[in-house]
């Protein structure tokens, strides 16, 4: 079965008999017919949201709303064969794109043909100011584990950590982590303590397999922070991480050591 396939099979189980006739009426139309029904889609598709399990393509659904998998599903049904007419037909879309369009399109991204092409599309989207067009990059969206570079991936989750957004929803989240990250991350750390503020603590999550010097030392002053979730992210990284002298710190603190923490807790 087609990613589109399988699309369909999910606006099937959300729509009423009305809204599939109209998409099921789209379906066999020409370009244009299609870039139309895109747009015209909220006019014709109930915002009903999504409530489901299924992964397709690497991508959860679960949340969206009716539209939005709709012109998703739309837009994984244009011909790709002619590579320039069919990301001629999605730029267009892109620099007309109003909010919720372009949530269809970044959302669309790991089921476009040509991923490299859309690379710039993506990066925008991560330094948008809009916030719902940022989520729909960073959080149950493949595309950008699969094709950004470090610095652009840093920069995501960074950007998430900054604004105090869920960085376990991001899809690669620990595959992904990596040694200039962690540095970053106690880079921002130390600017927000000097401020008298603070990082999530779920942050933390990804310093473990990266521990230095530095690093431990900001570990250090999180077992001692008086946010109980800041002692727990520190008894974390220690018990994960294999530098020495963190396992020799933990050792101190038995009766946080006694106790079962996940990073789960600190996902809220």
């Amino acid at each position: 079965m087609s990613f589109s396939e399988q699309l369909f099979e999910q606006i099937k189980d959300f729509s009423s008999p009305k809204e599939i006739s109209w998409i099921e009426s789209k379906v066999n139309g020409n370009l244009q017919s299609l870039q139309t029904a895109f747009v015209a889609t909220p006019r014709f598709v109930s915002k009903t949201p999504i409530q489901s399990t299924d992964i397709i393509n690497d991508v959860s659904i679960n949340n969206w709303s009716l539209d939005r998998l709709v012109r998703v599903y739309l837009l994984s049904l244009l011909d790709s064969t002619d590579k320039d007419i069919y990301t001629k037909t999605l730029d267009t879309l892109f620099e007309t794109a109003e909010n919720n369009e372009a949530v269809a399109l970044i959302s669309a991204l790991p089921f476009f043909a040509y991923p490299d092409y859309w690379l710039l599309r993506a990066t925008d989207a991560v330094r948008s100011n809009i916030g719902l067009v940022f989520d729909a990059i960073a959080f149950q969206n493949p595309y950008p584990m699969q094709n950004f570079s470090e610095l652009a991936w840093n920069q995501l989750v960074l950007k998430c950590i900054f604004n105090d957004k869920p960085i376990h929803r991001i899809q690669g989240l620990n595959v992904r982590a990596n040694q200039e990250l962690a540095n970053s991350i106690s880079y921002l750390a130390h600017e927000r303590w000097a401020a008298g503020r603070t990082i999530p603590a779920q942050a933390w999550r990804l310093v473990s397999r990266f521990m230095n010097e530095t690093i431990f030392k900001d570990i250090c002053t999180l077992f001692v922070s008086q946010k109980p979730n800041d002692s727990i992210a520190a008894v974390l990284v220690c018990s994960e991480t294999d530098f020495l002298p963190a396992k020799e710190e933990l050792k101190k603190y038995h009766e946080l050591n006694s106790k079962a923490f996940s990073w789960q807790m600190l996902e809220a």
